[in-house]
């Protein structure tokens, strides 16, 4: 189990992170679009910071399909954190494909 995982099964996370993070381990193209719904233009820095750890949850093929989509597809901020996953998994040349496609800038190229 990867320490995410491990973490998880320590604690007890309640509320929409509690829920965030059920939809995340779903590893389904569903529970990662109900994940990144939850970014847009009005997301408080608590949010963002319970999808970025959701997120970090995703380990089926499925799911890192579907984040994968959101680099190329999502809004800005859906881009911006699906970069941060990928990055932070070791998929650097989709990122770069990104970067190069002007789909995320600089900063969010190189962000892990």
């Amino acid at each position: 189990m990867p320490a995410n995982n491990q973490n998880c099964a320590m604690y007890q996370f309640s509320g929409k992170l509690k829920e965030l993070i059920n939809k995340a381990q779903e590893g389904n193209a569903e529970g990662v679009d109900f994940v990144m719904g939850h970014l847009d233009k009005d997301s408080d820095f608590a949010m963002t910071r319970y999808v970025d750890f959701a997120l970090s949850l995703v380990e089926t093929d499925a799911g890192f399909e579907r984040i994968k989509y959101y680099l190329f597809n999502g809004t800005l901020i859906q881009r911006n954190y699906a970069s941060l996953y990928l990055n932070r998994i070791g998929e650097r040349q989709l990122v770069k494909k990104a970067f190069e496609q002007g789909l995320i800038d600089e900063i969010q190229a190189f962000a892990r």
